[in-house]
């Protein structure tokens, strides 16, 4: 496989900032309030640098189901909009800080998040699902990853979700083997490919997308985990900047802009989707 852009930037150890409307960078952030912001011009987003199909660049340009539903809340916005694409572990810390006003990005909705976030409503369902050497042919189904290596991306919700999948083997009497956490996903599929690992633990959505580019590689197995959600999210307490997005996130349910974008990039739309979603887990 070949390196990618999100590889390099992690591997270049760099924290990038782009600007997707052509606006220069702004420093600092304050996670402002609505008024604030009003004030100010412009609102600052912090987005995923390299996580397929949510959030990537194509051919120099910023893409993927977030960045465009993004570009749509900025052409409705009564100020401007700043997104700045940077590695996945500076997202949620940059929010809590108030360095970004919120997390335009595919987070996964977990109870010890809403600790310390404020999660929009839904963008998108998730299920963990495990993806494997598609001629690898001992691992067939749950009980055949006993003992295994598995690849997760450091700090992700599918981490955190493994002792999920760590039951699913200890009722068929297996258990879990060696966890390998990555900076970053294509990092991770990058050894799956070369066999250093054995198994890697993402969304449904993401790993269908691996698939879908590499079919000769790759296929995906069964579910690790149970159903949850993926929202934006804000500073805990900002209650001003999440009834903004709720109500562009409720405009383009009603006027299906959003399930539109789920079939382009999602493979399948989430009408069914609640409103509000509160994680137990």
């Amino acid at each position: 496989m070949t390196t990618t852009r999100r590889s390099l930037i992690r591997t270049a150890g760099a924290l990038t900032a782009v600007g997707l409307f052509n606006l220069p960078v702004l420093r600092p952030a304050l996670g402002a309030t609505l008024p604030e912001i009003k004030k100010r011009g412009y609102m600052v987003v912090a987005t995923e640098d390299d996580f397929r199909p949510f959030e990537f660049v194509d051919n120099g340009n910023p893409t993927g189901y977030d960045t465009e539903l993004l570009k749509l809340l900025a052409k409705s916005a009564p100020f401007k909009v700043q997104q700045e694409r940077i590695p996945w572990n500076g997202i949620l810390a940059g929010v809590t800080t108030g360095k970004y006003d919120a997390a335009v990005s595919a987070v996964l909705m977990t109870k010890e998040r809403l600790g310390f976030l404020d999660f929009c409503s839904p963008v998108a369902e998730a299920t963990d699902y495990y993806l494997k050497r598609k001629n690898d042919n001992n691992i067939n189904a749950i009980k055949d990853l006993s003992g295994k290596i598995c690849g997760v991306e450091q700090g992700s919700a599918m981490l955190a979700k493994l002792p999920q999948l760590e039951a699913m083997l200890q009722k068929t009497g297996g258990k879990m083997g060696k966890v390998v956490q990555y900076v970053s996903y294509p990092e991770a599929y990058q050894d799956l490919a070369i066999g250093r690992i054995d198994y890697v633990v993402n969304t449904l959505i993401n790993l269908r997308t691996m698939v879908r580019e590499h079919p000769t590689q790759f296929a995906v197995g069964q579910p690790v985990s149970s159903t949850t959600y993926i929202a934006w999210a804000v500073k805990k307490g900002n209650k001003g900047v999440l009834d903004f997005i709720d109500a562009f996130l409720m405009k383009e349910r009603k006027n299906g802009q959003m399930y539109a974008l789920q079939e382009k990039w999602l493979g399948q739309s989430f009408k069914n989707m609640p409103v509000n979603w509160t994680p137990t887990d």
